[in-house]
């Protein structure tokens, strides 16, 4: 006889990793479940907010010196910015499909309403130019199913570099089934090579899917690329961030039964927008593997797979 399973409560929010892993509830700032700011970060550029709406909730921000991607998690709203109002279907939850968005420039304000709540990111990065708002609808947004094997993702370029205008953001999802290992090999990009490697500053936000009540985890590894660099080693959860100024970061692993879903938030100083990694040499090899391995049939894990393309061989 099987006994309910047993559900170990996690200690109070606290920084760890040198600071770098931020448990849920470490970054809140009212009204938001999540607050990364380039200043609590300690970088230049990236930025991420997590704000969840009651019914019929509305919340208004000052964009300052920032663009921003308003990115339903989970439900759907209307932002209005600049006297235009787009409306986000959004989706049931970050595992069912990609999701329409909106792009708020920046100085400007904003309003986020949802008439039967939900959850909505807001990613962001501190930039220059001030582009106009606009709508991204959910069929504009490529889903590539990235590496084969126990390394099959699936990947929502909903804010690539080659994919949608920004100055400086660059934002995309990433689901991976459970038992599979992403973000692998693990990659760098904390140095200006033109042509090679971009310099970004990196924010993951982790979710996951439980299983018959029990809440899913994952574990993230960064590496230091140099002395004294980046060294995270976390078990992480719902509503958990890892902040990478720098560093070889991955694997990203989900632990079997559980599928993990992550937002990645990107900007730096490179005065081109592009997102260049360079593979850690001793794992690189494993690209070369993939075209040998079919990719996991569980992807994509939506039922819409209109969208999916054949991976890219350089990403």
């Amino acid at each position: 006889m099987h006994s309910a399973p047993q559900h170990h409560p996690r200690p109070t929010p606290a920084a760890t990793g040198g600071g770098r892993h931020l448990p849920a509830g470490a970054a809140a700032v009212d009204p938001y479940d999540v607050d990364v700011s380039p200043e609590s970060a300690g970088w230049g550029y990236s930025a991420l907010r997590v704000l969840t709406l009651p019914p019929d909730g509305r919340h208004e921000f000052d964009t300052g010196d920032s663009e921003w991607i308003v990115l339903p998690l989970s439900g759907s709203c209307q932002v209005d910015v600049e006297d235009r109002t787009f409306e986000l279907a959004g989706r049931a939850n970050a595992f069912s499909g990609p999701s329409d968005f909106a792009y708020v420039p920046r100085d400007a304000r904003a309003t986020v309403r949802s008439a039967a709540g939900g959850r909505f990111a807001l990613t962001g990065a501190r930039c220059e130019r001030r582009l106009a708002a606009r709508y991204g609808p959910v069929s504009g947004v490529p889903v590539e199913l990235r590496g084969s094997g126990a390394c099959s993702r699936q990947v929502h370029n909903f804010g690539a570099a080659d994919t949608f205008e920004c100055d400086r953001l660059i934002a995309v999802e990433v689901v991976t089934p459970g038992g599979n290992w992403s973000s692998f090999p693990p990659h760098k990009h904390d140095e200006h090579r033109p042509g090679e490697e971009s310099e970004l500053e990196e924010i993951y936000y982790f979710e996951f899917t439980a299983a018959d009540g029990v809440p899913g985890l994952g574990y993230q590894r960064v590496s230091p690329s140099a002395d004294g660099g980046t060294d995270v080693l976390a078990e992480v959860r719902d509503g958990d961030v890892v902040l990478i100024p720098d560093g070889w970061h991955g694997p990203s692993m989900a632990v079997p039964g559980h599928h993990m879903y992550y937002l990645n938030v990107m900007a730096g100083p490179d005065a081109e927008r592009a997102w260049l990694i360079c593979d850690h040499p001793d794992h690189a090899w494993i690209r070369d593997t993939w075209p040998d391995q079919p990719v996991d049939p569980r992807l994509p894990l939506d039922s819409d797979p209109s969208h999916v393309r054949p991976e890219d061989p350089s990403q």
